[in-house]
This record gives structure tokens, sequence and C-alpha cells, in this order.
């Protein structure tokens, strides 16, 4: 049976690994919605290469432009953050969720409320407003599914087994390109140096995070959202091969691990095809080539973020939001050369000292302290550029 899908997020890296998959069976799928931030030529050849019945550029001064590229395709063109939450609100089975930043939150939030699928693979959303997007899913019935390479591991381990039978989650990182780096070599790292992450194919902004491994805080507080079993049962290990992707501890002392090659085509299809499986290009695992698995606690001295990361989910509130809001704003500042690598937490930690606002109750107020967040940051990277 044919699968009605829409892809927010369309032009980026999880957004084209899910088009590539669904390319390989076009009529297991009828595409319905594409979305995209800027980037109106890969928006507008991806709605056309799936047959989309509506394309939405988030910038609305794109639309003339994206109405032009599409013209004659009989493609609807919608363009702003309304008609991104409009078309999230479409008759769909299944939607990926896969807009980078906070932009992502209010679809995330609708296509939610609607009740069906919904891929997650915007961390955003359940690090901003996690109680909310959870409330959203029990009270709609929407099935959630998470992407992220580790947090999917977690699902499939936890299959037809019970959350209360969980003793532990322990989160597996690959380290980052800086793994080995002392703090004085840190100091140093370029934007080009960062964004080569050793084994996964990342945008630059995820790619950062890895780097400071600011990614997998955010994952812990995903995680706590995902699978609520405490947040002192919730562990990060460094696997610098990125084998092994999550486990799971059980109160029997077994321990289930998911295994696969670096390839988020992987988790993508396993949310594709739920609760079936389906076929990818991707390569199997070679564990004989690949010859040893290694293992290290994660540095916490070395990588701050990881303590930030669990201080902030501890204190709940806004103080989720304040951290990736002020994380976004340092990664750019670093992307764009104004600060150093070093700084970015430092600029995060600041931040959240300075938090002070009440327990946001609503979008608008996880908006607010996202807002708050941003120019508090924006300040303090003004101050260290000087």
């Amino acid at each position: 049976m044919t699968r009605r899908i829409s892809i927010f997020g369309a032009t980026g890296s999880v957004g084209t690994s899910t088009l590539d998959l669904i390319g390989r069976d076009d009529d297991a799928w009828s595409v319905v919605a594409l979305t995209a931030h800027s980037d109106v030529p890969a928006l507008a050849a991806a709605a056309r290469a799936h047959s989309a019945e509506v394309a939405v550029i988030g910038q609305e001064a794109l639309y003339a432009d994206l109405k032009e590229a599409l013209s004659g395709s009989g493609i609807e063109v919608e363009a702003g953050a309304e008609a991104l939450v409009d078309v999230a609100r479409l008759d769909v089975d299944w939607t990926m969720a896969a807009i980078v930043g906070t932009a992502g939150l209010e679809p995330t939030l609708a296509a939610l409320e609607r009740g069906n699928s919904v891929a997650l693979a915007n961390k955003e959303s359940l690090v901003s407003a996690g109680g909310l997007m959870m409330e959203a899913v029990r009270a709609s019935g929407a099935t959630l599914l998470p992407v992220d390479s580790e947090h999917n591991a977690i699902f499939q381990c936890l299959a037809g087994s019970r959350l209360e039978d969980v003793r532990r989650i322990t989160l597996t990182a690959s380290g980052g390109p800086f793994r080995e780096f002392t703090r004085d070599q840190m100091a140093a790292v370029t934007p080009a140096q960062a964004v080569k992450h050793p084994n996964w194919s990342m945008g630059a902004k995820i790619s950062i995070d890895s780097a400071t491994m600011m990614n997998k805080g955010l994952e812990l507080i995903e995680a706590d959202h995902l699978f609520p079993i405490g947040l002192d049962n919730i562990d990060i290990l460094v696997h610098p091969q990125s084998v092994i992707h999550s486990l799971v501890e059980y109160r029997d002392h077994s321990t289930l691990a998911q295994l696969g090659s670096p390839d988020m085509r992987i988790p993508i299809a396993h949310a594709l095809a739920w609760p079936k499986r389906m076929a990818t290009p991707c390569q199997p695992l070679d564990l004989v080539t690949i010859g040893r698995l290694d293992f290290e606690a994660p540095d916490q001295v070395r990588f701050p973020g990881l303590r930030l990361a669990r201080e902030a989910a501890r204190a709940g509130g806004g103080h989720p939001a304040t951290l990736n809001a002020a994380n976004e704003v340092a990664v750019a500042a670093f992307l764009s050369g104004r600060i150093g690598f070093l700084d970015i937490a430092t600029i995060v930690e600041e931040v959240l000292a300075g938090y002070s606002a009440p327990k946001p109750r609503d979008i608008a107020g996880i908006l607010e302290a996202d807002g708050q967040a941003r120019e508090a940051a924006s300040r303090i990277v003004e101050r260290v550029q000087a």
C-alpha cells in the first residue's frame, strides 16, 4: 500500500538520505510535502523528481524564486513559518521532522498533534520542548520514531520489552575529531578541521556539536524524554569506531546493543519501514575487517558540553532551551571565525549561569527563553570577539 509522506528539511543530510531511500521504490511512497529553509534549486529539483504535491521554502522572501523554479509543474508553492506549520497538519501517514534548529519546533509539534507517525531527526524539538512534545504524543496517539542513530538503536533494543525492566541506557559517542587533543591543541583548531568528522557525513552545525561533544549532551536530554528511566541511569561512553550505536542493560544484567555501519540511511530506513524492515544500499557490517571495538569514559574537562547538558536537563524548565539556543549562536560564531573553538562551551556556560526566567508552559514560553538566550549569547560573542 502506498504511504503518504512529508519531509521537513528535505535538502539537508537527513532529508536527502530519506529521498534517496524512497527513490529506490517510488511506488511505495507518495510525497505530499517537501520543505527547505533557503535552498530553492535543491528543493525544486527534489519536488519535481518525487512529484511532491506542495513545496515550502522557509524564507518568505524566496517565494517568487521557488514559484518560478516550479513553474509548469503543478506543484503548489508556499513560503514562511506559518506555511510550514500548516503543511505539517496535512493528512499524511509518515512525517520526517528534520528541520535544523528551533525553526523545526512548531512544525514538529503540529505533526505530532496530527496523530500520525513522526520520524524525529530535529533534536532541538525534544531538547527545548521535550515535555510539550511528549505530551502531544500522549494526547494524539502519535507514533514517535527516533532517527538519531543512538536513539533509534535504543528503540530497536527495547523492541518487545518493558521500559520498567531497563536498568541502564548507554549512548555511545565517537569522541569526534579531537578525541585525543589536549585543551591547548583544541584552542587552535579551525572550523575546517572541526567539520571533518572521522566516521559520519553530517552538516556543519552537527559536525561542530560532535567535535565539542555537545551533540552527545543534547542526545542525553533527548533520551531522558524518549526513555524516561531517570537521568542518573543514562550514561555516555566513547566508542571511536561508531559501530555500536547504543546499549540497553536490563535488570537481569543482560545487555542488548544495536550495531551497524555509520550510515544515517540505516536508522532512517528503520523509521520509514517500521514496524517492518526494508532493504538499504548501505554497507553491511564486517566485524572481521573492523577488527576491534574500543571504549573509554568521556573526558568532561576537555569536553564540558557533556556536563552542561546534564546540568541543564537536571534543572529542567527553560534551561535545556537556553543551552540549545546559546550553543547554536556560539557554533555559528565559531563557523564564521568570530570566536575560538573553546569559546563555544564557555559562552554556553555563561548564558546558562545567567538564566532566571520562569518555567515555560507552552511554545511561546519556550521561544521566549530561546530568544533571550540568543540575545545573551550574541552579546558575549561580541565581547569575546572584541
